[in-house]
């Protein structure tokens, strides 16, 4: 049966854009079904929608406390057929521990950042306030933790001389679209899991010995 994946977006989508066309291009064994966000005027809607697929918004401003927004999230997550995957692509809200550990193992982010550099929001103009000589992405499945858990790869890229936030951000965002259908195909399908907080193929003792690095 293909695998299913959710999608849980705040913006535009373009990560679960770059999913979805990997699916329907067959670089990824795997279907998006349900497109989840946090703002009902996520562009990223209007693209789920247009391509058939399932979309549903939880807004964070409709509860006082973060515990019942993850509740009311869970509840939208498994009220058809449970994920193989949930994929936090521009998803803008930090989650709980009661609602990473539900779904510990099949939960993964993308950062735009070389995590565990520049956690958190404004990572370009970090990047460039620092004078950080390269930039880029970082895949990790989630924990509670802001921008956290074991990471599985990075895609880096050069900061050029009169980078603006603008250009910088272009030039990961690209990364980001080659990375995350190429982790998600390993974790579906190729056995790459996260057991007792280390990344490792479930046939394997050894931990997860490489990152990925484009440029």
């Amino acid at each position: 049966m293909t695998a299913q994946i959710t999608v849980l977006i705040s913006g535009r989508g373009s990560n679960m854009q770059a999913i979805h066309q990997a699916c329907n291009t067959g670089t990824l064994n795997a279907r998006v079904t349900h497109v989840i966000s946090n703002t009902g005027d996520a562009a990223g809607l209007d693209y789920a929608e247009q391509h058939g697929i399932r979309t549903s918004v939880v807004s964070h401003r409709d509860f006082a406390r973060r515990a019942d927004f993850d509740a009311a999230l869970v509840k939208a997550i498994e009220q058809h057929s449970p994920p193989d995957l949930i994929l936090l692509a521009g998803f803008m809200r930090r989650l709980t521990a009661t609602f990473t550990s539900r779904f510990n193992g099949i939960l993964i982010n993308i950062h735009p950042s070389l995590l565990p550099r520049h956690p958190g929001l404004n990572t370009h103009a970090n990047a460039l306030a620092c004078g950080d000589k390269w930039h880029g992405c970082s895949v990790h499945f989630v924990n509670e933790s802001l921008d956290g858990g074991p990471l599985i790869a990075r895609g880096i890229v050069p900061v050029f001389a009169g980078d603006t936030e603008s250009s910088l951000a272009d030039r990961v965002l690209s990364t980001e679209h080659r990375i995350l259908p190429r982790i998600a195909q390993l974790v579906l399908h190729e056995g790459l899991a996260c057991l007792d907080s280390h990344i490792k193929f479930k046939d394997s003792t050894l931990n997860h010995p490489f990152l990925y690095y484009y440029m």
